[in-house]
């Protein structure tokens, strides 16, 4: 029996989808020539965003994660709750960590090996990227 009480709310959002690319700038050129607007560029890494729907463009340095897909939180006391749920179901996850844009997060792995991250604002800048609130 799980002693993780289930949150009073679901899922509400798949915040993003994440894709290996070779060159960041690049694929930002591309993107927005779609219509996407950028939201975070970084040297390894970028997030492009369509409406309130991301995508995070990897590239060949980034070495935080690989191709995923993230579910947006409210705020980290979510974050933790569902950490502490995945915990208890004895899935794969790594710790809770801070991201320089101002989020937090943590990968974990479903029942088919499929990577996901739940990720939570820290800062009020990370708030407004990610639409919450």
């Amino acid at each position: 029996m799980s002693s993780v009480t289930p949150l009073r709310t679901r899922l509400t959002r798949l915040g993003h989808v994440a894709v290996c690319v070779q060159d960041v700038p690049r694929a930002v050129t591309f993107y927005r020539t779609l219509g996407m607007e950028v939201a975070w560029q970084d040297e390894d890494w970028a997030f492009v965003k369509a409406g309130g729907d991301g995508l995070a463009l990897l590239g060949p340095k980034y070495s935080a994660a690989g191709p995923h897909f993230g579910f947006v939180l409210e705020d980290e006391a979510a974050l933790a709750h569902y950490y502490a749920q995945l915990q208890e179901q004895g899935a794969t996850a790594t710790t809770i960590h801070a991201h320089r844009d101002g989020t937090s997060s943590f990968y974990a792995k479903d029942l088919d090996g499929n990577t996901f991250e739940f990720l939570a604002p820290r800062t009020p800048e990370a708030a407004r990227l990610l639409g919450c609130g």
